[in-house]
């Protein structure tokens, strides 16, 4: 009783005593966070998937009636991550009885469900007042579906979850890094933070994939994008809403198309 009490209150009890896994600092601080809004800008391979994966567990298995919703770019990246619950959701002992059981969910007995979505506004619009939603490659998602997302996370007042490796200055997971305000926690996790990845192995990923991806995927850097034109903050800099458009009111969505045909 004592331990399923500890495990209920501190999700890194639950992770190291009902898991097995014991998490890196900068994971402990994620687990035990109680922010609404988390960005998660990590290097490839540094654990953000088991790191929400068990948050998701945790929520689901502890909070009866919870609706948690893995969101992915696409359908095979939507099931590893559910797989990575699935596994941590084995080892729990006495294994938790199961009412639904499929490929891309579950539902346990107390009532929660837990649901992989790949990432298309269409595919969430029918889900409604979720507790928890994990946006897993968040760089690679599409921007419309973070916009579906907020209103449903506005009525239920559940937390979002934005995970990702850069992908260009572009995107809703550039734009919340880069102004977000306090309303988010941005925790940085670059390889060399990682100790479970050698310096010897990023040296030869260095020499390679070149230094442009290395600093993206290793280190964490939000760089332009290969195929850009101009620079995002010479395109920041050229556009101003203090000057009045010639052909009728530019609003928000048109001066950002012009960012995404310019390179933005």
């Amino acid at each position: 009783m004592a331990v399923d009490l500890r495990c209920a209150l501190d999700p890194v009890a639950f992770a190291i005593e009902r898991l097995n896994f014991t998490p890196d600092s900068w994971q402990t601080n994620v687990l035990r966070s109680s922010g609404q809004n988390i960005l998660l800008n990590c290097s490839r391979q540094a654990g953000k998937s088991t790191t929400t994966a068990i948050i998701a567990l945790h929520e689901a298995f502890y909070r009866p009636e919870s609706l948690i919703l893995l969101v992915s770019p696409s359908i095979r990246q939507s099931r590893e991550l559910f797989a990575k619950v699935c596994v941590f959701l084995k080892m729990l002992e006495p294994r938790p009885i199961l009412e639904e059981d499929n490929r891309l969910s579950f539902t346990l007995d107390n009532g929660s469900r837990v649901v992989s979505l790949p990432g298309t506004a269409e595919t969430i619009r029918g889900f409604s007042a979720p507790r928890l939603v994990i946006e897993d490659e968040a760089a690679f998602v599409e921007d419309g579906l973070y916009g579906a997302v907020r209103p449903m996370l506005a009525v239920s007042g559940g937390r979002l979850i934005l995970m990702s490796t850069p992908h260009g200055k572009r995107g809703h997971f550039h734009e919340a890094w880069k102004d977000g305000g306090p309303e988010w926690l941005k925790i940085e996790v670059k390889a060399l933070d990682c100790p479970r990845i050698s310096e010897a192995f990023l040296e030869t990923e260095r020499r390679e994939i070149g230094d442009l991806w290395f600093r993206q995927e290793y280190g964490c850097e939000f760089l332009e994008t290969v195929d850009q034109v101009f620079r995002y903050d010479d395109i920041e800099r050229a556009l101003s809403d203090d000057i009045e458009p010639l052909f009728g009111a530019t609003t928000d969505n048109q001066a950002g198309d012009v960012r995404s045909l310019l390179g933005g």
